[in-house]
């Protein structure tokens, strides 16, 4: 019998759980879009907020 594959969960998952201390009125971005893209950039070589 063959195994069916799992679905794993995703990046955005992980980040969905963390709450978003900012003010409502603030948020220009979604939190965990913030997070992804900071992830992605320090992957491709980012060191600093200026280079995200």
């Amino acid at each position: 019998m063959i195994d069916k594959p799992t679905a794993t969960p995703s990046v955005i998952h992980h980040f969905s759980s963390i709450k978003d201390p900012r003010v409502d009125r603030q948020k220009k971005h979604q939190l965990q879009d913030i997070f992804f893209i900071t992830l992605c950039s320090v992957i491709c070589g980012a060191d600093n907020w200026v280079a995200i």
